[in-house]
């Protein structure tokens, strides 16, 4: 089999991303409403004492600022329970920085919401929709009616020129819906879907995971929906997409890897190549922890005490998530490593130790 060697690899997510990320994600709050059964926040009925305020919150995307225009992530919880929630996205676009919201199915999605915060700013909104039927959608989230609070979210959102994201997280409960909900992202005029893979954090466990062999077989299944379909494919926590989709492209769909550096190095249409928890993604809690992603429960610190830049730049954390030669196990051995590197926080979640091999994935280096 044709490898690549580390040198030719370790760079590509450590020197894009070493002095900035591309998506900052802040967690305003972890008040949700609704009970999701796989809910990575633990999300609670109301607001927390020690959560940032709203000066804390202009203060922070003062500092998220300094790293240049990642685009800025307004997640929660239900971020629209926050009553200042419009005057931080009005922080955010003031800032200069493209500013995204990230609400629950509740009825607090509202067409009056999202005009408001149109207003303010917004650029787009994502919406997670995790069957294409009210019955799947619902017992996963735990509260009826969710599901029509976000199809008409979504259709608010395109009604108002805002761009849409469909969010999915894949797990044993929806498997068999994949392509039914890839036809309503569709029909929803979304822009983009994002596939999440479920993380054994929070309220969710490993018995809801995938095995790696079905996951392949997704996977390889998205990979030639995206051929065709009318809006745009992406993983979160799922970075072995990538391998699938550069051996497609290579014409080698049986499971062998690129032969050179150069197809690392410019990855594909269909990914950016290092993007991961730590490397060109950054996460701020509700009570200001910094984290490499919202499913990899280790902090750099408080953006209360340190700098948001000093410690996505400097801190060992982010510093060693930036170094693919530092994984161990499969990841550590794979050609794929500098493009993939695996789920950080699937790793971490499944063996304590964020540098170890993603256990969700099939491949063998």
């Amino acid at each position: 089999m044709p490898t690549v060697s580390r040198g030719a690899t370790s760079g590509v997510g450590r020197e894009r991303f070493a002095a900035a990320p591309m998506v900052v994600i802040w967690e305003v709050t972890r008040a949700c409403d609704l009970a999701c059964v796989h809910c990575r926040a633990s999300a609670l009925a109301e607001r927390e004492a020690g959560e940032l305020d709203t000066a804390e919150g202009t203060r922070l995307i003062a500092q998220v600022r300094e790293f240049g225009k990642p685009l800025l992530v307004l997640t929660g919880g239900d971020p629209l329970k926050r009553a200042d929630i419009h005057a931080l996205i009005a922080a955010g676009s003031q800032a200069g920085l493209p500013t995204y919201l990230s609400p629950s199915g509740t009825p607090f999605l509202t067409h009056a919401a999202l005009q408001a915060a149109k207003r303010a700013g917004l650029v787009g909104i994502s919406i997670s929709i995790d069957g294409s039927t009210a019955e799947i959608h619902d017992r996963f989230r735990g509260v009826p009616g969710s599901y029509q609070h976000c199809i008409e979210g979504a259709a608010s959102a395109v009604s108002l020129g805002l761009g849409l994201q469909i969010n999915t997280t894949l797990s044993r409960h929806n498997l068999h819906d994949l392509a039914a909900i890839a036809e309503l992202t569709g029909a929803l005029e979304a822009r983009r879907w994002t596939i999440f893979l479920l993380v054994a954090t929070g309220r969710a466990t490993a018995g809801q995971q995938l095995a790696p062999d079905q996951i392949e077989a997704a996977f390889r299944w998205l990979h030639r929906l995206s051929l065709q379909a009318p809006f745009r494919i992406k993983t979160t926590e799922g970075p072995h997409y990538r391998r699938i989709a550069l051996e497609a492209e290579a014409g080698d769909d049986a499971g062998h890897g690129p032969d050179g550096a150069a197809v690392i190095a410019r990855g594909s249409r269909k990914f950016i190549p290092g993007i991961s928890d730590g490397s060109g993604f950054l996460f701020i809690s509700s009570l200001g922890e910094i984290h490499p992603s919202g499913f990899l429960p280790l902090s750099a610190g408080n953006v209360r005490d340190v700098s948001l830049v000093d410690a996505y730049r400097n801190h060992p954390l982010f510093v060693a998530l930036r170094d693919p030669d530092r994984l161990q196990g499969r990841c550590g051995r794979c050609d794929y490593r500098a493009i993939c590197g695996g789920s950080r926080a699937r790793a971490y979640a499944a063996t304590g130790d964020y540098l170890a091999e993603d256990p969700a994935c099939a491949y063998q280096p």
